[in-house]
């Protein structure tokens, strides 16, 4: 009775736990946008009404997006973004956001170029890493070598994690794609790649052994 208990809940919280992760993603999105404007609401109806502000967030990005397709809307873009460069503290987060977004939505580079193998957070233990560039100038004079920017995100927030800056000698390459190594970090290593990995011995920063 006790096994066949346990394996009930294991097996229901197999199920639960995807829908559970999911909903409350959701949850949170549709309460960080509907606040985003819904104080407004708020302010000129005097009760919040649940959905008005997420619908008029919606609306106001339809709207800056086909205000910037015309001549017009990208010099009024291209004056913010000046204005918001000028900004002290304003600066360095607008301008890294920025780059973020038009890596990932206007794709032009990957997000993530690829999954690779790197000793983490001590040499001795490994970790799956995305390498996400190259940082240049002072960081490669000081490693002496070339140095890639190399991404370990946290399990299960795929959305935190720690930036490390790598000498390509010490980047090892997997064989597997980036989605398969966020399933792999997102899962706590139970969603492990289908394929197996290619009986080759492989060299550091991605050259195959003879």
């Amino acid at each position: 009775m006790r096994a066949r208990l346990r394996r009930y809940f294991f097996t229901g919280l197999i199920v639960f736990l995807p829908i559970a992760i999911t909903l409350s993603f959701l949850l949170w999105l549709f309460r960080t946008l509907d606040r985003f404007l819904g104080w407004l609401f708020t302010l000129l109806l005097g009760e919040p009404i649940p959905g008005l502000g997420l619908v008029a967030t919606i609306a106001v990005i339809f709207l800056i997006g086909a205000l910037t397709t015309n001549v017009l809307g990208r010099r009024l873009v291209g004056w913010f973004d000046r204005l918001m460069l000028r900004i002290p503290l304003a600066r360095s987060i607008y301008s890294a956001t920025k780059q973020l977004s038009d890596s990932i939505f206007l794709q032009r580079r990957a997000a993530f170029q690829r999954a690779v193998l790197v000793e983490w957070p001590r040499q001795g233990m490994y970790t799956v890493g995305f390498v996400t560039g190259e940082t240049g100038g002072r960081t490669q004079e000081i490693a002496g070598r070339r140095v890639l920017n190399v991404f370990v995100m946290s399990t299960p927030n795929p959305t935190t994690g720690f930036l490390a800056l790598v000498p390509e000698d010490q980047v090892y390459p997997l064989d597997m794609s980036v989605e398969e190594g966020i399933k792999l970090m997102m899962s706590g290593g139970i969603v492990a790649p289908s394929r197996s990995p290619r009986s080759v011995s492989v060299e550091p920063g991605g050259h195959e052994a003879p």
